[in-house]
Formats: C-alpha cells, sequence, structure tokens
C-alpha cells in the first residue's frame, strides 16, 4: 500500500539506493547493564516482570535476567523470571551474563534444568592490551578460561555467547585466536563490545567485517552480536552501523541507562529500525516501557527525550502549529504527524499536541479552543494570544482555562 505522506517526502536518506532490509535480533540488557548505573535504584522483582512483558510486547528477541553468579538474591530474581516467560508463554529468549569462569557458570545451568526452559550464557572476558596490561593476564591465560568456561557450558547443555569486552581497543590477533578458540568449543554467537564507548561508525563497520571474515574462516555458523555504550554519544549510530557491518543480533538498555553514561538505547533503536524498515512492528508500547524504566530506576526521562519525552510531539511555535492543523483539516493523520517532524507519533502511540505560548499564532488559540469543547470567539481568542504574548513559556491547559473562566466571569457581570 503507498503511503501518500511518504511519497511527499524525498528522503536523502536512501540516495544512493533503498535500504536492503536484514533479519536484525534484539537482546535487552536493562535488568543487567541497566542496573550497573551509579544513579540507578534496584529494580523490584514486580517491576522487572512487567518490563519483561513489555519487552515481549514490543518483540524483543532476548533478555538477560542478570548475573547469577553475583548472589543468591540475583539467582532467585532470575529463576522467578525464567519460570514468568514459562508459564505466562512469553516468546521472548531468554540469556544470562556470566564471567568465564565455572562459578558463574554453573548457577545458569542448574536454574536452566530446575525450570525447564534453554538459557543462553553471556560468557564475558576482557580482550583488550589496556586491560590485559593493568590485570596482569596475558593471551594464554584469557585463552585457557575460554576454553574451559565455553566447553564446560556446552557440556550442560547450554549455548554461548562468546563475549570480549573492549573489543574496539583490541589487537586484531588476539581477537581473532580468542572466538577462534571459543567457536572450536561450541560457542553458538559472539559479541563484539564497545565497552567504553570507544568507537565511530567506520570502526564499528571495520570490525564487524573484521569478526565477520574470522567466523567465515572457521566455517562455523555463528552470529554476531554488538553491545555498544554511549561515552561519546555514539551507541546509537554505532548500532546501525555494526548492523551495516554484519551483526545480525543489537544489544541495548531502556532509555540507555546503565554503566557511566550507559548503553545503546534500546527504545530508539526500536524507532529507527522501524523508520528504516528493518522491522515492522506495533510499537504503541513503547512511551510505556520508557515510563517504567525511568520511574523504576529513578533516572528521569528528559522532557525533550524522542518519542517517549513530554516534548517529542509538542508545539507552541505559530509556523510549525499551523502546517500540522492545515494537515489535520485534510484528514490526513499521518501527514499531519509527518510535516513537522520526522518520527510519525501515532506509530508510537503518541500524538502531536499543540499549545499557546510567546511564540505562537491565532492558528494555535483557535485550535487549542476548539479541541477542548470552547466556540473560538472572537474575544476567547483574543484574550488567549494575549496571555500567550505575555507570557515567557507556554501556558498550561490550567492557566488558559481559568483565563476563560474570568472572561466569563466578566461578560456575565
Amino acid at each position: 500500500m503507498t503511503n501518500p505522506a511518504q511519497e511527499l517526502i524525498y528522503d536523502w536518506n536512501i540516495a544512493d539506493g533503498p535500504i536492503v532490509p536484514v533479519p536484525v535480533a534484539l537482546d535487552d540488557e536493562t535488568l543487567r547493564d541497566g542496573q550497573q548505573s551509579p544513579s540507578c535504584n534496584t529494580l523490584s522483582i514486580g517491576t522487572k516482570i512487567r518490563l519483561v512483558h513489555l519487552m515481549d510486547k514490543l518483540k524483543i528477541d532476548v533478555v538477560d535476567l542478570g548475573l547469577p553468579g553475583a548472589g543468591p538474591h540475583i539467582v532467585e530474581d532470575v529463576r522467578t523470571l525464567a519460570r514468568e516467560i514459562r508459564d505466562s508463554k512469553l516468546s521472548i529468549g531468554i540469556d544470562c551474563a556470566a564471567r568465564t569462569v565455572l562459578a558463574d557458570i554453573i548457577p545458569i545451568a542448574r536454574i536452566s534444568q530446575e525450570v525447564g526452559v534453554p538459557i543462553e550464557v553471556s560468557a564475558f572476558i576482557g580482550s583488550s592490551p589496556i586491560r590485559m596490561f593493568t590485570e596482569g593476564w596475558d593471551l594464554d591465560f584469557l585463552l585457557r578460561c575460554t576454553e574451559d568456561a565455553v566447553s564446560f557450558a556446552i557440556q550442560e547443555g547450554l549455548s554461548v555467547m562468546y563475549v570480549t569486552e573492549d573489543t574496539t581497543r583490541a589487537a586484531p590477533d588476539d581477537v581473532a585466536r580468542l572466538y577462534q578458540t571459543a567457536i572450536n568449543c561450541g560457542a553458538s554467537r559472539v559479541c563484539v563490545c564497545d565497552t567504553v564507548g570507544h568507537a565511530t561508525p567506520a570502526g564499528v563497520r571495520n570490525l564487524v567485517r573484521f569478526v565477520k571474515k574470522v567466523i567465515a574462516d572457521s566455517g562455523e555458523q555463528v552470529g554476531i552480536d554488538w553491545h555498544g555504550h554511549r561515552d561519546r554519544g555514539l551507541a546509537l549510530a554505532n548500532s546501525l552501523a555494526a548492523l551495516e557491518g554484519g551483526a545480525q543480533r543489537l544489544h541495548g538498555t531502556a532509555l540507555g541507562i546503565g554503566e557511566r553514561t550507559g548503553n545503546c538505547e534500546m527504545d530508539l533503536l526500536l524507532v529507527n529500525l522501524r523508520l528504516m524498515g528493518y522491522i515492522d512492528r506495533d510499537l504503541t508500547a513503547l512511551a510505556e516501557y520508557c515510563e517504567i524504566a525511568a520511574q523504576a530506576s529513578g533516572i528521569p526521562l528528559p522532557i525533550n527525550y524522542p518519542v517517549a519525552g513530554t516534548d517529542a510531539f509538542r508545539t507552541g511555535t505559530g509556523v510549525h502549529a499551523a502546517a500540522i492543523i492545515k494537515a489535520q483539516r485534510k484528514g490526513d493523520t499521518d501527514l499531519a504527524d509527518r510535516v513537522y517532524s520526522g518520527v510519525p507519533a501515532h506509530w508510537f502511540g503518541r500524538k502531536q499536541v499543540i499549545e499557546v505560548g510567546p511564540m505562537s499564532g491565532e492558528s494555535n488559540v483557535i485550535y487549542w479552543l476548539k479541541s477542548h469543547g470552547f466556540e473560538a470567539t472572537e474575544d476567547q481568542v483574543a484574550a488567549v494570544f494575549r496571555a500567550g504574548k505575555a507570557s515567557h513559556r507556554n501556558l498550561t491547559d490550567q492557566e488558559i482555562r481559568s483565563l476563560l473562566a474570568d472572561l466569563d466571569r466578566s461578560v456575565h457581570e
């Protein structure tokens, strides 16, 4: 079906040719990496259950339930969540983080066997020279840890995603040897990590293509994951670059919460994958997912945050509002959503909001009055317009209602 509004947009994003969609999966790290934010409240089990259900509703493929090796409280939460996913017959898959030590993998195997659900082990180890120097490791030590951990997990019937921390600052030969060892021991996925947010999109593409060749040389069918942080503000762009380079599964967290400045924003990843045509799914639950994550974590949702922020689809500017109003009069919601926005609000359960303030025109006032059940008489329009121009910010609905009530009383006195 053609989209009339879309046909009115020349898309420079695809000037060199249309995007060729490739399958892309998503791994949500909110309950694990998100909890590492120094400002994040510990999420209750009830909140975790709500978020898992929303992730499933958003068709996110996998959720990281935590690192059971961290202690009995995490073991209990992971067990409870695994049972919830099983009993509610959710489609979302499960993985759990583990260091490349047997003590971290054993509790994952026990939970999987007890609950009767498959759990992928995300077995991670540092890989960069700077980390090895700091820790006093050498490559032989890393290779031994890799072989022992991956082999043990496979023996326990667990699938393994082998994760190299700080891959974006690791030497090519080291990356190749580590991945070759993990693959030889049975790892079905490898995860390329920008642990400290070092990479640029060009660097990401170079690295993922290198890893793709390492896997091709192995002769095995092994998936490639990408996990990035946003220390330079590039996490979202880097995730899309990783997809272009050949990664098949991308990681993120709600609102990008995580260690230091956080991870790639899972919600914005969903938005962009939908806009780029990589996925086609109902994302009207996205705002709720963001709001619950913000409330429970104690990390405020910025008012200007894309899609989920209160200002995302809100305007008090006369020119902008006039264009939106004209589009709405044509009876086309998609046109109204796109004429002054790169993101269609209705795709994500939101709508355009037109307010009155110092930058407004009379069209803002008339629209506000009629949409709130007022006649929009000359006196009403003039009074609200004057108040908007005299204000240093957009007027609240209550302020406009109070102004109109005062006007009505003065008329009848």
